[in-house]
């Protein structure tokens, strides 16, 4: 009974534990599939994706201009102030222009001179041209005849010029003899008559005008209170003045008869007869010249004058010839870039901005010698965002393609820029052998104070696609030696291996060309499917 007893207990005990196993295993399964449930997941969306690359540069002006005079000069002008905004054309600085102004006179008459000689050869010559060239002729051989017959009509003309330069030394000496002894005892007794009438008719002006006063005694300062002004009062006062104006005149009348009174008479009589002692001393020599006879060199002068005076008439009877008239062509041609040069030369001389900008420096001040440069300035408005690109980046960049542009000065400021320039040639000198491209960026508007190398960076965007299939990159699995691509893919409470081909990627998300369709669940991560990812 006993045995019966613990042969039941232990089965009993048997029968309790496997059940208790089958609960604890069921329970175990169970969890496990709870497990295995806990899953995060994504839906596969219609979106837009850019690729990027950055890189980072300073602002630089595309219009920058160091400014030279085009001539040496002294500075009369500087108009501009460093910082000074200044338009197209206007003035900066300018030179004194005395100088230049009469070269373009002298250049300008000249070209008048050739422009006339030319006129007259086309002109031909005249018949009053022929003449005096005749007359011109006849006259050197006059003059040769006399000196080959010893010169007697030069002597004739020096004994002439002789008598009259003599003639001359004495009345000169006759004039200032009289300026000397004064005038006559009857001229200046008529003299002193004409001075006494004078302060006679002073003095009589003098009281009527006095007379023209309107006066009032006043006992308390016993004096005389006069009005003036009335019409007769100013009527007197003219006569007044012109009294005695007559009044001085008669004194210097008186002043200048009397004996040696007259100075300036006297210094003019001296002065014409030195002129007239000179005079005379010239015509002796030429006199005394005449009658030694002609010199060999004066014979040869004339014979000289003969000839030339020939020549013109030979010319003047045969015309204008074409060689003349190209000549004096090219004479008129010359004087014209004469005066186009001179013209030049002062325009050079007024330093203007060749475009609108801002001055940012000024090397010359007014009043020294300047040349060379002399201004600086910019256009801030050319400003670009100049970049130094990896080459790794620069294969994927183009002209046009979009950027988002920070300027470290306004960091909270995105300006929006696209590539405008891409350097063919990498820059020289790049520590440690990095190899870089200069790619430049317009900015958009911003209404930003940029200035000059202020630092900037940018995002460009290197490739785009807009209204793609896109997956976050977690979910995507990668077989990096078949280099294929799949997904988990969720469908009716099932997780099934997807292949999948991809297209372009950024950081974020990545575009499936194919495998999916939108609206899909993908894994993107489950605690029993370890997977190979890339990305964040």
């Amino acid at each position: 009974m006993r045995r019966l007893i613990w042969i039941i207990v232990a089965a009993a005990v048997i029968v309790g534990g496997w059940w208790g196993w089958q609960a604890i295993a069921q329970q175990r399964a169970a969890e496990a599939e709870a497990e295995a449930q806990q899953v995060e997941t994504a839906e596969a969306f219609i979106g837009n994706l850019a690729a990027n690359a950055s890189a980072s540069g300073n602002l630089q002006p595309q219009q920058r201009a160091q400014l030279a005079l085009g001539t040496a000069g002294v500075v009369a002008d500087v108009a501009v102030e460093v910082g000074d905004i200044v338009q197209e054309g206007a003035v900066l600085v300018r030179l004194e222009t005395a100088a230049l102004e009469r070269a373009i006179l002298n250049a300008q008459q000249t070209l008048i001179i050739q422009q006339s000689n030319l006129a007259s050869l086309q002109l031909g010559s005249s018949a009053a041209q022929l003449e005096a060239a005749q007359a011109a002729v006849a006259n050197a051989q006059a003059q040769l005849d006399n000196l080959l017959a010893g010169g007697a009509d030069q002597v004739t003309a020096a004994e002439t010029s002789l008598r009259i330069a003599q003639a001359n030394v004495s009345g000169a000496a006759a004039r200032l003899a009289q300026a000397q002894a004064g005038g006559s005892e009857g001229q200046r007794l008529q003299a002193q008559n004409a001075l006494a009438d004078a302060e006679s008719a002073y003095l009589r002006a003098q009281e009527m005008h006095r007379s023209t006063f309107n006066c009032t005694y006043d006992p308390a300062t016993e004096a005389y209170d006069c009005e003036g002004g009335s019409a007769a009062e100013e009527a007197m006062r003219v006569q007044v003045q012109q009294a005695y104006a007559s009044f001085l005149t008669a004194q210097e009348q008186l002043e200048a008869i009397a004996p040696g009174g007259n100075s300036g008479g006297i210094g003019v009589a001296q002065a014409s007869l030195a002129q007239a002692n000179a005079s005379l001393s010239a015509a002796q020599a030429r006199y005394e010249l005449a009658l030694a006879g002609p010199t060999a060199a004066q014979i040869a002068a004339a014979e000289a004058a003969l000839l030339q005076a020939e020549a013109q008439l030979a010319r003047t009877a045969q015309g204008v010839t074409a060689e003349q008239i190209q000549i004096a062509e090219a004479a008129v041609a010359q004087a014209e870039t004469a005066v186009a040069l001179a013209e030049y030369n002062l325009s050079r001389a007024t330093l203007a901005a060749p475009f609108g900008g801002v001055v940012t420096a000024v090397f010359v001040t007014k009043g020294e010698l300047a040349g060379g440069v002399a201004v600086e300035m910019v256009n801030l408005e050319s400003l670009e965002v100049v970049l130094d690109v990896d080459e790794v980046d620069i294969g994927l960049l183009s002209l046009g393609q979009p950027a988002t542009i920070v300027i470290e000065s306004f960091p909270d400021d995105e300006l929006s820029g696209e590539i405008v320039a891409i350097a063919p040639k990498n820059k020289l000198g790049v520590a440690g052998g990095l190899i870089s491209y200069e790619v430049n960026l317009s900015m958009g508007e911003h209404g930003l104070p940029l200035r000059p190398n202020m630092t900037a960076s940018a995002t460009l965007i290197t490739a785009e696609q807009r209204n793609v299939l896109l997956i976050p990159n977690r979910a995507l699995i990668i077989n990096r030696e078949e280099g294929t691509y799949t997904v988990q893919l969720q469908t009716d409470g099932q997780i099934v291996e997807q292949a999948v081909t991809i297209g372009l990627r950024d950081g974020r998300y990545t575009q499936i060309t194919s495998g999916l369709v939108e609206g899909d669940v993908v894994i993107i991560s489950a605690v029993n499917a370890p997977r190979i990812t890339f990305g964040p």
